[in-house]
């Protein structure tokens, strides 16, 4: 296997997502092979506002822990891109910070892997011998600005047309790809290690002290808390029918304050840190709900949420809102459209008991990362054919 340069939209840190999963299984599989990940630039403002000069200052590459093949680093971004000369700057900053490690690295014709859109000027700069696109979230929908909408769709419709292959994770993301990309287009949802949460039901040690003190039932989230995704007034509505019980979100919080104190005003909202990837599961053994109060915006709905397989794979009950993956398993997931449905649904949900955990993991298990990244081999013998 050729070496890979893979460019993610997210650091490589203790919350795990789909590119940590992708390049985990292909380091194991192939431990000749070198994989740089690139993650998220670093602002040049936003530190020097801090005054944290040491960070900018420290050496941005590392070796992933655990892997003796990955190296993570991070280029600097100084910020401007409301002008275009401002964009143009930061991606060649970047694309310089990329071509020198990987020559030091002793990369030759690496596979170029690519998640940001505004990454398309690396493309033929790397002595790559593919280029992969890897669209996990359809970032043209999204809230922003007009121009920087417009910005996204130039960009997004440039990396289509110039990479060997265009990886989606979503059948909406499929079906708005392939009118730009053909065949070159393929559909490769997330998965999950079901191994790793096998002891959610199975483990009976003491739990974690915070999740230890959560006041039953609790109905739980894991996962990044953002106001992009998550729809909060739905939660703080369902908190505010509440009568017992705990809503507790696991992760990162990048709500707004206004927001953040709306929730928990209710006195029924909890927010805990993000804990690492190997610790999920004890804090999903304190869950008697698993619950995904996401929004049902187009950009959400472009999603295929790594949760719902991390939920099955937990085998515990399953409320979320109407959304693309979790709509798939009716039988499996309570889907709920107001919030006395969701309300409802999680009491319910909450005396369910285990009769369904078999089958929630079974299907887990035919979901597995392994058997994701057996397609994405596919892929890439395909092309470099």
């Amino acid at each position: 296997m050729n070496d890979l340069i893979f460019v993610s939209m997210e650091d490589w840190d203790q919350v795990w997502r789909r590119n940590q999963f992708v390049c985990a299984e292909l380091a194991k599989r192939h431990p000749e092979m070198k994989i740089l990940f690139v993650g998220v630039p670093r602002n040049v403002w936003h530190y020097a506002r801090r005054g944290d000069f040491g960070t900018l200052l420290r050496s941005p590459v590392a070796r992933a822990p655990g892997f003796d093949n990955i190296i993570t680093t991070r280029a600097l971004r100084m910020g401007l891109e409301r002008f275009e000369w401002g964009v143009r700057l930061n991606q060649f900053i970047a694309r310089r910070h990329v071509q020198k490690l990987a020559k030091r690295l002793g990369m030759k014709k690496p596979i170029l892997w690519l998640n940001p859109h505004w990454a398309v000027p690396m493309i033929g700069r790397m002595d790559e011998s593919l280029v992969i696109y890897d669209v996990t979230d359809d970032w043209i929908e999204r809230e922003q600005p007009t121009w920087l909408a417009e910005q996204v769709r130039r960009q997004d419709a440039e990396m289509c047309a110039k990479a060997g292959a265009v990886i989606v994770c979503s059948q909406n993301l499929f079906e708005s790809r392939r009118k730009l990309a053909g065949e070159r287009a393929h559909l490769i949802p997330n998965g999950v290690d079901a191994k790793h949460y096998e002891t959610v039901l199975n483990d009976a040690t003491p739990l974690p002290a915070a999740a230890a003190k959560w006041k039953k039932p609790v109905f739980g989230y894991t996962g990044t808390v953002h106001s992009d995704r998550m729809d909060v007034q739905l939660v703080h509505d369902v908190a505010k029918r509440m009568q017992n019980g705990t809503l507790v979100f696991v992760g990162p919080n990048h709500l707004p304050p206004v927001q953040r104190e709306l929730l928990l005003k209710t006195g029924q909202v909890q927010f805990h840190p993000a804990v690492a990837y190997e610790e999920i599961p004890n804090y999903m053994r304190a869950f008697d709900v698993c619950i995904t109060p996401h929004r049902t915006s187009s950009f959400v709905q472009s999603l295929q949420p790594i949760k719902l397989w991390e939920y099955l794979a937990a085998g515990k009950p399953i409320v979320a809102t109407d959304i693309s993956g979790f709509r798939d398993f009716p039988e499996l997931v309570r889907i709920a459209r107001s919030p006395e449905e969701f309300a409802r649904e999680m009491t319910e949900a909450a005396a369910e008991g285990t009769r369904l955990s078999a089958k929630r993991q079974a299907v887990a298990r035919a979901n597995s990362w392994q058997s994701r990244v057996n397609e994405i081999e596919k892929v890439i013998a395909g092309e470099l054919a």
